[in-house]
């Protein structure tokens, strides 16, 4: 294929601006939109760096504003009797367990039993803490161990995640450790809680540690030189700033989870990259071409530019997706994400290019690569200006040679990958998201492994509504005869309020203790009855994940044809990209149930398995990675797009698309992906799965579609790609945008049905 290179401007050219608009063979003018960036580009970044500053005071503190719960449904059931049930009889849930091990005596031992009851008094008067019981109080067989060497205190710390925190901190170094005859450890919901947001702060500063030097030296084997390498890291430190401070000030309002402060690392590095790489590359190909840094800038805005601007657009939408969902978990991602991604491209469509023009020529300064390269000519990076890009260029050829081939093959190896997951089993966050050295995880595991039944994962019955002795009793007895139950305990009335405990067979939150919490709820009663416990919140989740997925879902469809249409006139590729982004994915959540559901490479990555997948995760990493598809899809086909609307040849702009956008969107996914890994060391499984998940997906996304797949389809569906009927052509003409436009969206790029302009002159 034969390039059309704009020529060099020579000194006789007019000066730009010098004329109403661009005369034949001379650049174009920059538009309003570059002007205005471009201006005063000493002060953007003068201003930039004081915005920064204030977002590091603004933002300072911020993780330990944030909540580590959010997995419930607000308005559930179960939700309203665990607030109930706190409100009224505060000893029904315990957050907190202190685990007494004896050692060779018995938790029955008259000195073990006395330091217990000191224990239990101190803990008793503690400020915050309500509830207190224990085995040496009640003798209740479920709060002693089979061995008889260990035995539970139990009480609630009140108040919400930060609140419940601090009085954790305040109170647990008096009572761990060894006291007398006794060794305590603290465990219970809220430690875990607790010691999750701590080793999530401890991880996310190491994840940067790891990341962002690996980071740099990738951008400078990109890139050659050091200055430009250095442009996107600034870019992408700007934007997680800015967010930080974006969510302390939601903390004021709503609840945060601390899990967001990943997602802001990764897509504030991942995404600012991907905008810088974007940019600063296309800003290089047309210095190279002859162009000054300014009319550059104004070329590179108006075409990579404007793909940023809309792959910021369709990431921001996917994030968006998850603001549906009742629980504030997902919201968080919602929150931090749409704050990142937009503060991401408004920092490499602002500050950047004020940056390129004060840079100019000098982007290409320190150029480290020649500390390693033999002494020999230097070699052109493959994909830049003037070079032919041939390895990839050779790429396209032959998978649009074997179209068929390569579309079936890629797609069957796709759907293979995600088979897993049609295995997968739903379930909640608990102590074994923590490594298996922490202590409120081995609290919990001596209490599953050693002790009768579940103490603190069985069901609660809110009674609300007068009754008699009676009818408590008969209810009682109902309870009783359904076959998932292993004890019911209870009630205990206070007014007209009362509350039983059921204990279930196995274990708190499987199949048959969910199927428990449908019979509880069917009983017929002379009194409301309301159902919580740890079944009874995976199975309102669940319902609420279920109901509102399909909304999701749609709304992601629906805005993403929209802005893919809007983007490239078709009616086809709208309908390919969300397709093949969605096929993308499967690998992913193939991984996912292989790996940390089934436990396979446990070992090796240093997790424990519990078995199931937390009900929110898929839904979050389906929209974060889902949006990050898009991201490299719409950098493809916006090349694509300017060179079809260029030459009118289908197939030769499907090989320049893959040719000029091949190596740059590997390079970023290469680059995003490191970032993800860091984030998946975390000794949190949560997070470990997310940073993984996602990295496998972009791999996945950038190595197999956009290289193979979407090029063998493309060449499938031939010139047909680009039809519309009429009235959205139309559409198209009138609010389309499209690259290469001066100061706003080319009009009427289309040329009929065929959707292509006439081919530009040469000269």
């Amino acid at each position: 294929m034969t390039e059309v290179n704009t020529p060099p401007r020579t000194a006789g050219e007019a000066p730009e601006g010098a004329q109403e608009g661009p005369q034949e063979g001379a650049p174009p003018r920059p538009g309003r939109y570059t002007r205005f960036v471009t201006a005063r580009p000493r002060l953007s970044l003068l201003v930039a760096l004081v915005l920064t500053a204030l977002a590091v005071l603004a933002g300072s503190g911020v993780a330990d504003r944030l909540g580590s719960g959010g997995w419930e449904d607000p308005a559930a059931e179960s939700t309203y009797a665990t607030k109930a049930l706190e409100r009224e009889f505060p000893g029904s849930q315990p957050n907190l367990l202190l685990l007494v091990d004896s050692g060779r005596a018995s938790v029955d031992d008259p000195a073990v039993a006395a330091e217990a009851r000191d224990l239990v008094g101190r803990l008793a008067g503690e400020k915050g803490v309500t509830g207190v019981g224990s085995y040496w109080q009640s003798r209740s067989p479920a709060l002693r161990a089979k061995d008889g060497h260990e035995a539970l205190i139990a009480a609630r710390i009140t108040g919400d995640d930060n609140a419940t925190g601090r009085t954790l901190d305040r109170i647990a170094p008096h009572y761990r450790g060894t006291r007398g005859p006794v060794r305590v450890r603290v465990g219970g919901i809220v430690a875990v809680r607790h010691e999750m947001q701590t080793i999530i702060k401890e991880d996310l500063a190491r994840a940067e540690m790891i990341a962002l030097p690996i980071t740099l030296v990738l951008l400078v084997m990109v890139f050659g030189s050091a200055v430009a390498a250095l442009l996107p890291l600034g870019i992408g430190i700007v934007a997680i700033l800015g967010t930080n401070a974006v969510l302390r000030g939601l903390t004021a309002f709503t609840d945060v989870s601390v899990f967001a402060l990943n997602l802001t690392t990764a897509l504030g590095l991942g995404l600012a990259i991907d905008y810088a790489l974007f940019i600063v590359r296309r800003f290089r190909e047309e210095l190279s071409t002859g162009a000054t840094p300014l009319t550059a800038v104004g070329t590179t805005l108006r075409t990579a530019g404007r793909t940023v601007l809309f792959s910021a657009l369709t990431v921001a939408v996917s994030l968006a997706a998850m603001m549906v969902f009742p629980q504030y978990f997902l919201r968080s991602f919602a929150y931090a994400g749409i704050a990142v991604v937009l503060l991401a491209a408004a920092a490499a469509l602002i500050l950047l290019p004020a940056a390129l023009v004060l840079l100019g020529h000098r982007v290409n300064s320190l150029d480290l690569r020649r500390l390693f390269r033999r002494r020999r000519a230097p070699k052109p990076a493959e994909g830049t200006a003037g070079t032919p890009g041939t390895t990839w260029a050779r790429a396209a050829g032959l998978v649009m040679r074997r179209a068929p081939l390569f579309a079936l093959g890629t797609t069957v190896l796709l759907v293979t990958l995600g088979l897993p997951f049609l295995g997968v089993k739903f379930g909640t966050a608990d102590d074994r998201q923590l490594p298996s050295t922490a202590e409120s995880h081995v609290v919990q595991e001596h209490i599953r492994e050693g002790f009768p039944g579940s103490p603190g994962g069985g069901l609660e019955v809110l009674a609300e509504g007068r009754a008699t002795a009676a009818q408590y009793a008969d209810y009682k007895q109902q309870v009783a005869a359904l076959p998932e139950v292993a004890r019911v305990d209870g009630p205990l009335v206070k007014g007209d309020a009362a509350y039983f405990t059921v204990q279930p067979r196995g274990e708190a939150v499987d199949d048959p203790a969910q199927r428990l919490v449908g019979d509880l709820r069917s009983l017929h009663t002379p009194f409301e009855a309301k159902v919580t416990g740890t079944a009874a919140v995976l199975v309102d989740t669940k319902h609420a994940i279920a109901q509102r997925l399909p909304w999701a879902a749609a709304f992601i469809a629906v805005v993403t044809l929209l802005l893919v249409f809007l983007l490239t006139g078709s009616v086809l590729i709208p309908v390919q990209a969300v397709v093949l982004n969605a096929l993308s994915l499967t690998a992913m959540f193939g991984a996912v149930v292989w790996v940390f559901q089934d436990g396979h490479l446990s070992g090796a990555l240093g997790f424990t398995s519990s078995g199931s997948i937390e009900t929110t995760l898929p839904v979050l990493m389906f929209c974060v990675a889902f949006g990050l598809s898009m991201d490299y899809g719409v950098f493809l086909l916006s090349r694509i797009k300017e060179e079809y609307d260029r030459t009118g040849d289908h197939d030769a702009a499907v090989r320049h698309g893959l040719q000029r956008t091949g190596g740059l969107i590997t390079a970023a996914a290469v680059i995003l992906a490191v970032v993800m890994v860091a984030i998946g060391t975390s000794r949190v499984t949560n997070t470990k799965m997310l940073g993984l998940g996602i990295a496998l997906a972009v791999l996945m996304d950038a190595m197999v579609v956009r290289s193979l797949l979407v090029p063998a389809i493309m060449r499938l569906t031939g010139r047909a790609t680009w039809w519309a009927p009429a009235p959205l052509r139309r559409l198209h003409e009138r609010f389309g945008l499209s690259e290469g436009g001066e100061d706003g969206p080319q009009r009427g790029a289309g040329n009929g049905a065929t959707g292509h302009s006439e081919p530009e002159p040469a000269g």
